[in-house]
């Protein structure tokens, strides 16, 4: 594929918050193949969730492309496997309360603080499915990364096209990070410098609501980001968001409530106020970087050496380190004034300086640094003082 046809994004003048999702129980109180496929081809859900399982443990399989296998060979002869298919389950899938209007209204929230944000799923189901779902339709999300399959001309599903497991998740977060959305464009791998990256890993915050959920939050987290464990409301148990808690996966937990005003909305607002004003602290570090890095360029590499050994003099905490230092100064030739001045100050401020001016290669160099001076400043007549007590 040609570089230009990649679907990439550049960094804004705006930050850049992205709220990533699992999907089955952190957006929908249960498994989207439960909601209507599995009952479609004759199975009770833990028959089928047990069957599937068992694919995948007697041929050492993965278990998404073993579920994935289960779904095509139990459809046959049964229902059309078709993508059409796939996306009317996904329409009748459940939501928890206040999902439908989430997206738009954290978004909305977002520009008034002058972020970007940016929804986006991460999800070990299947993408046909969600993307069946009224909010995908509605354009909820920036991009949906999920299990899929290839289609032949007929539209029949006949092999997985994207497998994505709990390890395999994080390499999404790194795409959300540069910019670089599509699955196959090896620019992921490319090196951004910090001020280029358009999504901080501080900027994300990642809501999930189980072990497979875990590698991506112990990523989003260990980067500064925010991780956020969710769990039914209705049955109120917390058995897993402790767990997490406890092994240091996540920071916060609530309700899988997206209602405006309940805690998962207010904690999600606070993550946007404190990014706010956090890239605006950012925005200031890095055009400070960049007037430094104009002032290095326009200082030749002579004079960023004369002024390291000045620094090196001024900062010496041993006499040892000041006979170093003193050994590195000898060597240039041609102080300006302003220069001098900083050497003679560093003389009398010093204490490690000034109690070996009476050695001779520190009496040497002060020596020469005054020779020829006509007049000399109040700090060049108390050096000249101290050299004639030490004598």
């Amino acid at each position: 594929m040609a570089e230009k046809d990649y679907e990439r994004k550049r960094k804004e003048d705006r930050p850049v918050v992205a709220i990533c999702y699992d999907f089955d129980k952190t957006l929908s109180p249960d498994d989207m193949q439960a909601q209507g496929y599995i009952q479609s081809v004759g199975y009770d859900t833990p028959e089928f969730w047990k069957k599937s399982n068992a694919l995948a443990f007697e041929n050492e399989m993965d278990q998404n492309l073993a579920y994935m296998l289960m779904m095509k060979r139990e459809s046959e002869g049964k229902v059309l496997f078709t993508r059409e298919n796939l996306a009317e389950y996904g329409a009748s899938v459940k939501l928890f309360p206040g999902v439908e209007g989430w997206f738009e209204r954290i978004r909305e929230y977002g520009r008034e603080k002058g972020v970007i944000v940016e929804h986006y799923i991460i999800s070990s189901g299947l993408k046909e499915m969600i993307e069946g779902t009224a909010v995908a339709r509605a354009g909820a999300f920036e991009k949906i990364y999920a299990s899929s399959f290839y289609y032949n001309e007929k539209g029949v599903a006949v092999w997985p096209a994207q497998v994505v497991n709990y390890t395999g998740k994080t390499q999404f977060l790194f795409r959300i990070e540069k910019g670089v959305l599509d699955i196959n464009d090896p620019a992921v791998n490319e090196s951004f410098s910090p001020e280029k990256i358009r999504v901080p890993f501080r900027n994300m915050i990642y809501i999930g609501d189980s072990d497979t959920d875990i590698p991506c939050m112990k990523l989003v987290s260990a980067y500064g980001g925010h991780s956020i464990g969710v769990y039914n409301a209705e049955t109120a148990d917390k058995t897993k968001v402790y767990k997490m808690m406890r092994d240091e996966r996540i920071r916060y937990f609530a309700p899988a409530d997206y209602r405006e005003g309940e805690e998962l909305d207010r904690l999600v607002r606070s993550v946007i106020d404190r990014t706010a004003a956090n890239e605006a602290l950012e925005a200031l570090h890095y055009r400070y970087s960049r007037e430094q890095q104009a002032a290095d360029r326009q200082s030749n590499e002579e004079e960023r050496r004369r002024t390291e050994l000045l620094i090196g003099l001024e900062n010496s905490m041993s006499f040892a380190a000041t006979h170093a230092a003193i050994v590195s100064l000898k060597q240039v030739d041609g102080w300006s004034a302003e220069e001098i001045e900083a050497l003679l100050e560093a003389a009398l401020t010093n204490s490690q300086v000034r109690y070996i001016l009476r050695d001779a290669d520190v009496s040497d160099f002060y020596r020469r640094l005054l020779k020829g001076r006509e007049t000399l400043s109040p700090n060049a007549m108390k050096v000249c003082e101290l050299l004639e007590e030490r004598e």
